[in-house]
């Protein structure tokens, strides 16, 4: 099993999601993240004072799923969530050791 976590801009959201799922994949997490990358943020103008804004909103989603399914989801996310513009996000992925669904005791890629 695999884990993919991807950090990606929230209005790009509703985007991954009916990828993710025309790719196949049934759960999905997501978390409300601030952060930056090589952007390094940005400063506004607020009230004639200019400040920096230092971490950026972003989205944090996280799938499990079978080795198989693995290449499919990673290619969904990355097109959906593309924008040609710096601080699109990155997809992390990692191996899964095990799961277990707490409701039925099944094990395996049973429990996703």
């Amino acid at each position: 099993m695999k884990k993919i976590e991807a950090i990606i801009k929230p209005f790009k959201l509703d985007e991954v999601k009916e990828a993710l799922q025309e790719a196949g994949l049934q759960g999905i997490t997501v978390t409300e993240a601030k952060g930056f990358g090589r952007q390094k943020g940005h400063t506004e103008l607020y009230r004639g004072a200019e400040y920096v804004v230092d971490f950026l909103p972003k989205v944090k989603i996280e799938v499990v799923m079978s080795d198989e399914l693995l290449e499919r989801a990673v290619e969904a996310i990355r097109k959906a969530a593309q924008t040609g513009r710096i601080g699109d996000g990155k997809i992390f992925v990692s191996n899964i050791e095990g799961a277990i669904r707490i409701r039925t005791g099944e094990t395996g890629t049973d429990a996703l």
